[in-house]
């Protein structure tokens, strides 16, 4: 029988948040990329579904350029297109992750 689940501990979690908003704060907010990729491609690393390791892609400059596309969008919407920047992130990080084996 295939197992899912996750094997991430809550204070490697902590730390790796931690160090993601500590590094966007530091950066006003220029690397916030770089910690979205970072945290994500943790949880990837520590999920199995139907006994199948997850893995994540995707990186910091791939994700830095949409991100300034949908920073243009937000402004030229004038804060519309705000409401949709979540879904267009979680299709990008869908898009960027897969199985391992």
């Amino acid at each position: 029988m295939n197992d899912s689940y996750f094997d991430g501990g809550m204070l490697q979690l902590i730390g790796w948040r931690l160090l993601g908003t500590l590094i966007t704060v530091c950066t006003c907010g220029i690397c916030y990329p770089w910690a979205v990729c970072m945290v994500y491609g943790w949880e990837t690393k520590h999920t199995v579904v139907n006994g199948h390791r997850l893995t994540f892609d995707g990186s910091a400059v791939q994700l830095f350029g949409n991100w300034i596309k949908w920073f243009f969008l937000t402004i030229i919407t004038l804060g519309i297109y705000g409401f949709w920047l979540g879904i267009a992130l979680r299709k990008w990080k869908v898009k960027h992750t897969h199985f391992a084996n």
